[in-house]
């Protein structure tokens, strides 16, 4: 990583197209409350540019010391930086890279970025045994990851396409298994934990009916998704009673590793900043 004690690191997110991202709100309200003489910009950058972009970071002639790695890159950038960690290796996908004794390296947070967001909000939430995860996108590899980390013993993942379901869970072993949607009032029964990773319910879609009171006492309900922050998941869940956490802090809280790796500070979560990303959702609304 580059030296500490330089006055201006500069950090990035890249994506394509990269405009939609709240990240450079989130590490600049963090540069500015530490202090710090940093900055964190979105870069546009094509996939045909990807490799071009990594061989400046390698070789120190873009200035900058690492940053995050959104759609469609994240998948992508594993074969392009030095040295993956096992955490992304396992997800599949990079979203964090910083530069280490000349080295580039990649991880990804959004595991963490989901544990942390309910150990927030709801403590005590990994003590369950038995997860249903929807959907068998990219956004589920994290989420499984995480429920498998903090020692669930199940993880059930529906999906509309059986054979999508069954190959995620063939690279997480035997305690992942798959089934179609048809399944899924049976495996709530009993479970602690439900997670939505799919778009459903985003930016006023619906979603199918769910009998969320079958599920375990003090079962939780949560979903990756944050726009609206109160998805119709969400709304269902908590009208049966449910304990909810909506989706915006796990994006808060993933890029905490990040920021500690480029600029050497460890910053917090914080309601202020949560206040922020709302504040700047409704406006763009």
């Amino acid at each position: 990583m580059a030296d500490l004690d330089d006055n201006r690191r500069q950090a990035f997110v890249i994506g394509y197209p990269i405009g939609h991202s709240r990240s450079p709100l989130i590490h600049r309200y963090w540069l500015s409350q530490a202090g710090l003489e940093g900055s964190y910009d979105p870069v546009q950058v094509s996939p045909e540019e990807l490799p071009s972009f990594v061989a400046a970071l390698k070789d120190g002639s873009s200035g900058l010391v690492g940053g995050n790695v959104t759609i469609p890159h994240k998948e992508a950038i594993l074969a392009l930086v030095d040295q993956v960690d096992d955490i992304a290796r396992q997800i599949g996908a990079a979203n964090t890279l910083w530069l280490e004794d000349g080295r580039l390296m990649a991880t990804n947070t959004d595991s963490h970025g989901f544990a942390a967001n309910l150990d927030d909000h709801a403590p005590g939430w990994d003590t369950g045994k038995t997860a249903v995860i929807l959907g068998a996108g990219g956004a589920s590899r994290a989420v499984i990851h995480a429920v498998l980390s903090r020692g669930f013993q199940a993880v059930h993942i529906v999906n509309r396409t059986v054979e999508r379901a069954e190959a995620l869970a063939g690279q997480f072993g035997p305690r992942v298994a798959a089934h179609g949607m048809d399944r899924l009032s049976g495996l709530l029964r009993g479970a602690d934990l439900f997670v939505n990773t799919t778009s459903l319910g985003m930016e006023g879609g619906k979603a199918p009916a769910i009998d969320f009171t079958v599920m375990a006492d003090n079962a939780l309900v949560t979903d990756i998704v944050y726009i609206p922050l109160e998805t119709p998941i969400l709304a269902m869940a908590r009208s049966q009673g449910l304990r909810t956490v909506d989706g915006l802090g796990m994006l808060l809280h993933q890029a905490v590793p990040g920021f500690a790796k480029w600029f050497g500070l460890t910053p917090e979560v914080t309601p202020e900043l949560r206040r922020l990303i709302v504040a700047d959702m409704e406006a763009h609304a």
